[in-house]
Parts: C-alpha cells; structure tokens; sequence
C-alpha cells in the first residue's frame, strides 16, 4: 500500500535560533581534514550510530539513498589499506616537479594506522532501478549524493568532537579487492574517524603552504559564465 501523502503535515520551516545558526556555521567553518592527530581510543557505538544516521538523512537525487558504509575496526584490515594507500602514495609523489616532492612527503598522512574507525562509503547505482527520477540526464547524480552523506557525516563528526580523514591516494581495485565491494559498486571515500584535541585554525594545506584558499569573489558569476 502507498502511503497517503495527506496524512503528514508540514512542519514549521523557520529560521533556527541565533545559537543554533551560529554552531551550524562553527561546524563548517572549523571542519578540517585531519590526518595525523587521532588518538587511538574507540568511538562508542552510539556515538557511531549517530554520524552514520546523520550520513543517512543527506539529500539523494530520487530520494535513491545509494549509499552502504563498511565500517572498519580491524587493525590487520586497516594495515593492508596503509600498504595499498602507502603504494600509491610513492606513485603521487613522482607526480609532482621535484621543488614540491619534498613538500608532499612532509606532509604526514597516517590516518589509516592511527585513527581507530574507518568508514568506507560505497555508491550503489542500482539502489532505486534503472530509471531514477532527477537521474535521467545525469547518470553521475547518485555518486553526488553519496558525497552529500560524506559532508554529513563530517559535520556531525566535527560537532561531536571526532577529527575525520578522508583518503583518496590508492588504487580502486586495492581497495575493492580488500573489501570485497563489487564491481558495480563506486568507492566514494575512506573515512578515518577518531577523537581529537586540537584542530588546525586554518586548512593544513594551506598552513603548509601547498595551496591557499581562493578569494570567494573570484568564484562568484552572475547569469553567465565569467559575468562578474
């Protein structure tokens, strides 16, 4: 039986209070990426369950909820990521003109070893069928709002005292091969989670001096591309 879309009201869409708006935009502004500063104590698993079902409530085209999490606690799993990550990480540093190799190693990326939670988030593109409503013209919305989960789930973690990594130097099929994802399904992110006690004031990267943050009014067009 479908549900009777009259049985639910609307529910009031006013502006939250000034100490509500004020710790929504805390929590953006002061979310950064964390990737060497974990302790290694366990999160508790309401804690866990809270951040997952914040990911839960992201926006999905279709209302198609393509999202899985793959929570990972084993220490032997999480090692074999480092390796694979590790690999690739050697891989990236060639990628770069010699000035800024030394640069890209300095920079400490042990999150995977360090944190004691990772979450791998998958997009499954056949969760809502062949045909997804707001998919149509798009096949690649699914994986945005996979990603919509991910901020989620980040901002929860940033109000709830948890650092979170995200991980993208490593080859798929390492990974897929690890965890046993199949084919058909896309790794969106490897989340390294633990608790933290201090965060960068600024973006690492850009305390680092690998890139600076852009001015927001270069970024800003109006009604055509490059109308400023």
């Amino acid at each position: 039986m479908r549900p009777d879309p009259s049985a639910h009201a609307l529910a009031p869409a006013g502006e939250f209070s000034t100490s509500e708006r004020n710790a929504v935009y805390r929590a953006i502004e002061t979310r950064r990426d964390v990737r060497d500063q974990f302790f290694p104590d366990p999160l508790p698993d309401d804690l866990v369950m809270r951040l997952l079902r914040a990911a839960h409530a992201a926006p999905s085209v279709g209302f198609m909820q393509p999202w899985n999490f793959i929570l990972i606690r084993d220490a032997a799993v999480r090692e074999a990521a480092w390796a694979a990550f590790s690999r690739a990480n050697d891989e990236a540093a060639e990628m770069f003109p010699q000035e800024r190799r030394d640069l890209y190693r300095s920079l400490k990326l042990e999150g995977i070893r360090k944190a004691p939670l990772s979450i791998c988030v998958t997009c499954d593109p056949d969760r809502a069928g062949p045909v997804v409503l707001g998919r149509t013209h798009n096949p690649r919305m699914d994986v945005y709002s996979a990603v919509c989960a991910v901020q989620n789930l980040w901002l929860a973690a940033r109000a709830e005292g948890v650092g979170v990594g995200w991980v993208s130097i490593f080859h798929d099929r390492d990974v897929r091969a690890l965890l046993g994802i199949p084919e058909r399904v896309e790794i969106v992110a490897w989340l390294c989670l633990g608790y933290v006690d201090r965060l960068y004031a600024e973006p690492e990267l850009a305390l680092k001096g690998w890139r600076q943050r852009l001015p927001l009014e270069d970024l800003v067009f109006h009604d055509r591309w490059q109308a400023r």
